[in-house]
């Protein structure tokens, strides 16, 4: 099981991110991920967000944070 889960967009943008099951804010691109993942330890997160070992993205397409469109890093 992935240790980091981004949650399906919300309704009005944005997704939560979980790490070992903390969730750790709303994140509305991959840049607000990345700094979630920072805090949390991950200070090299980058290479992650497309590593399936890794993450666990739910519903939605990957990068996709909803009312906020696609992101970039």
């Amino acid at each position: 099981m992935a240790r980091i889960v981004i949650q399906e967009p919300s309704p009005t943008g944005g997704r939560r991110v979980r790490v070992d099951g903390t969730i750790l804010g709303l994140s509305h691109s991959d840049r607000d991920t990345l700094e979630f993942l920072r805090r949390a330890g991950l200070p090299d997160a980058e290479h992650l967000l497309d590593d399936p070992a890794w993450v666990e993205w739910r519903g939605g397409q990957p990068h996709d944070y909803g009312e906020t469109g696609l992101s970039s890093a």
